[in-house]
C-alpha cells in the first residue's frame, strides 16, 4: 500500500542539473511515487537569483536563504547541486543535523571532505548518496559500493571527463592541434569559458579520489591523487601513438599494489593500444574499466555530463534514499576498513614513451642507452630519424618505477648530444 503523505525534498541549486531534477520530479511524479512507495514533493528551491523565471517551479518555493531551507526540520531529503566547497559543506552537515538525508553531485567536496561528511551522516543516522559525482548518468559508484562488495577490486581505469576526451578525440581524428580542438569544444559547449578544471585534470582527479576510496575501502583524498593535465599533448604525440598502434586519452587510474598493501591514484595523459576498449570511446563520452578478482573485467560506458544524464543519476539516488527513509533504514556508508597506504607517484610502475631531440652523429644512441641502464630502466624499442645534423630519438621502455624514469630524464638533459626532451608519456592498458 502506498503512503499518502509525501516525502519532502529540498533542492539546493537550480542550474542546468537542478532545473532538470525539478522537471523530472514533476513530470514523472506518478512513476517516482510508484517506485518509492510514496509521493515526493518539492518543498523548496535555494537559488542565488530569485528573479529568474524557472519553468515548472512555483515562485513560492524559491528562496535565497539556503540555510533556513535546510534547517526547516520537516525535510526528508536535500539534493545538493550547487558545487564547490562552501557553502555546500556547511549546508550538507546542517541538513543532517536537522533530520534530512542528502543526495549530492559535488565531486570536489566529496574528494576533499568525504570522510567528514560520511561521519556526519552516520552520526545523525542519515544517508549520503552521490552517484552523480562521478561519470554522470553511468551507474558506477553503486556497482562498486554494492554489486562488487563481495569481490576484490584491483584496478579502476577510466575516461571520466567528457571535455578532455572530446578534445583528444578531435586531435586524433583530424590531426588538429590542442588549441584548435579546445576552441571547437568551447564553441560546441563541451568546454567552459575557463577550461582549467578539465584540461589540467582537477575534475578527473577529484573523481579518481572518490573511485579509489570506494574500490579499495581506503580513504583517498584529492591531495593523494597525482595529477597531470593534457595541455602539452601535441599532434606529434598522436603521430607517435599511431606508429605504435595506440591513441592518447586522459586517464584516471586507481590501482592496488601487487602485494595488496598499498594503492595509488593518478590522472594523466597516456597512450593506450587501439585494441583496448577505452580506445574506442569517442567524443564527450565517459567509460570506466574495472578489474576484479572474481568478476574479471567490466566496462561502464555512457554520457558523463550534462543536465539530463546527471539528473538521471541524482534521481536514482533520490529514489534509493526515499525508499530507505520509508523503511526506517540507511544505505551503505563509508567503507574505509582496509586503511591501505596511499603510495606516491614515484612508486608507480608503468611503461614510458620518450621523444628526444638529439644530435645526428655516431654514438648518441649508445650514450642514451647507457643513461637508461644506469638508472635501471630497460628499453623495449628505439626509433631514430635524422636529417641535417639533427635527429629525433623515440624510446619506449619496459615497465619501470616512475622515480627511476624521473632520474633518467634528468640525466638525459645533461648530455651534450641531447638537445631537448620533446615529450614524455606513459603507456597504459596493456
Amino acid at each position: 500500500m502506498m503512503r499518502t503523505r509525501p516525502l519532502k525534498v529540498a533542492l539546493l541549486g537550480c542550474g542546468v542539473v537542478g532545473s532538470e531534477v525539478a522537471r523530472i520530479m514533476t513530470t514523472h511524479a506518478d512513476d517516482l511515487a510508484a517506485r518509492i512507495g510514496a509521493p515526493v514533493e518539492l518543498a523548496g528551491v535555494a537559488v542565488r537569483r530569485p528573479s529568474k523565471v524557472r519553468e515548472g517551479i512555483a515562485p513560492s518555493l524559491v528562496t535565497t536563504d539556503a540555510t533556513a531551507l535546510v534547517k526547516r526540520g520537516d525535510l526528508d531529503v536535500v539534493v545538493e547541486v550547487i558545487g564547490g566547497i562552501e557553502p555546500a559543506r556547511t549546508l550538507i552537515t546542517t541538513a543532517f543535523e536537522h533530520g534530512a538525508s542528502v543526495v549530492s553531485a559535488n565531486k570536489a567536496l566529496l574528494a576533499q571532505d568525504g570522510a567528514d561528511l560520511h561521519a556526519a551522516a552516520e552520526e545523525h543516522g542519515r544517508d549520503l548518496y552521490y552517484e552523480a559525482a562521478v561519470a554522470g548518468a553511468i551507474p558506477l559508484i553503486r556497482p562498486l559500493r554494492e554489486s562488487l562488495a563481495g569481490d576484490k577490486v584491483n584496478r579502476v581505469l577510466g575516461i571520466v571527463n567528457g571535455t578532455t576526451n572530446f578534445i583528444l578525440d578531435k586531435m586524433d581524428s583530424s590531426g588538429a592541434g590542442y588549441q584548435e580542438a579546445l576552441d571547437e569544444a568551447t564553441a560546441l559547449g563541451y568546454a567552459e569559458a575557463d577550461p582549467t578544471a578539465d584540461v589540467e585534470g582537477f575534475d578527473a582527479a577529484a573523481k579518481a579520489a572518490i573511485l579509489a576510496g570506494i574500490a579499495f575501502h581506503t580513504r583517498v583524498r584529492l591531495d593523494d591523487v597525482y595529477r597531470e593535465g593534457m595541455t602539452e599533448v601535441t599532434a606529434a604525440d598522436f603521430r607517435s601513438a599511431k606508429e605504435m598502434g595506440c591513441t592518447i586519452k586522459l586517464l584516471a587510474i586507481c590501482e592496488r599494489s601487487k602485494d595488496g598493501a598499498s594503492v595509488t591514484a593518478r590522472v594523466h595523459p597516456a597512450m593506450i593500444p587501439l585494441s583496448h576498449p577505452l580506445a574506442s570511446v569517442r567524443g564527450a563520452y565517459n567509460a570506466v574499466f574495472v578489474e576484479s578478482d572474481a568478476a574479471g573485467q567490466l566496462m561502464f560506458y555512457g554520457p558523463g555530463a550534462g543536465g539530463s544524464p546527471t539528473a538521471s543519476a541524482v534521481l536514482g539516488d533520490l529514489v534509493a534514499v526515499c525508499r530507505n527513509r520509508l523503511n526506517g533504514a540507511t544505505g551503505p556508508g563509508e567503507s574505509a576498513y582496509a586503511a591501505l597506504t596511499v603510495s606516491p607517484m614515484g612508486d608507480v610502475v608503468t611503461r614510458y614513451h620518450i621523444s628526444l631531440d638529439v644530435a645526428d652523429k655516431p654514438g648518441v644512441l649508445a650514450q642514451v642507452a647507457t643513461v637508461f641502464a644506469e638508472h635501471g630502466v630497460s628499453i623495449d624499442t628505439v626509433r631514430q630519424q635524422g636529417k641535417d645534423g639533427e635527429a629525433s630519438l623515440v624510446v619506449v621502455t619496459h615497465r619501470a618505477l616512475d622515480a627511476s624514469l624521473t632520474g633518467t630524464v634528468e640525466a638525459l638533459r645533461k648530455l651534450d648530444t641531447v638537445r631537448g626532451v620533446a615529450s614524455i608519456m606513459r603507456v597504459e592498458g596493456e
